[in-house]
């Protein structure tokens, strides 16, 4: 497994104030990993991750995957099953692989889940290559 550079001030996973600052992974299989920490800050329901920062999670870890496959690409849909709350202060992981490819868009899956294995969110987005959009190679493998 080698660890994903960080690529600036993203909310996700930057080093800006207020970035949750996930740390990805890219397995030798492909798959991009990383855990997880809602705080307060990330709250939405009482004690509870905000649906929308479990959302940016999996488009985040997604659009990695979709990066490291090769593709200068950005989303063009993200749908995201919320299965299980997820309780603030309890780390979750997640982990997200390229699917399917056709023409110019790329499909993704991504996953939230408990220690356990216990599933608490899935996603499925739609990555369509853009390159004129990015000056900057994203998610350089650390070392590279």
């Amino acid at each position: 497994m080698r660890r994903l550079a960080q690529h600036g001030p993203c909310p996700v996973c930057g080093t800006s104030p207020g970035s949750l600052g996930v740390v990805f992974y890219q397995r030798d299989d492909g798959v991009v990993v990383g855990e997880v920490t809602f705080r307060k800050a990330q709250q939405g329901p009482p004690g509870h991750a905000h649906g929308g920062m479990i959302a940016a999670v999996l488009d985040e870890a997604m659009g990695a995957a979709v990066w490291r496959a090769g593709y200068r690409a950005a989303a063009l849909r993200v749908e995201v099953d919320y299965l299980r709350p997820i309780p603030l202060n309890r780390t979750v992981y997640v982990e997200a692989r390229v699917g399917d490819v056709t023409g110019r868009a790329v499909r993704a899956l991504g996953r939230l889940s408990f220690p356990d294995g216990t599933a608490a969110a899935t996603a499925y987005g739609i990555f369509v290559e853009a390159p004129h959009l990015f000056d900057t190679i994203y998610y350089r493998l650390e070392d590279a």
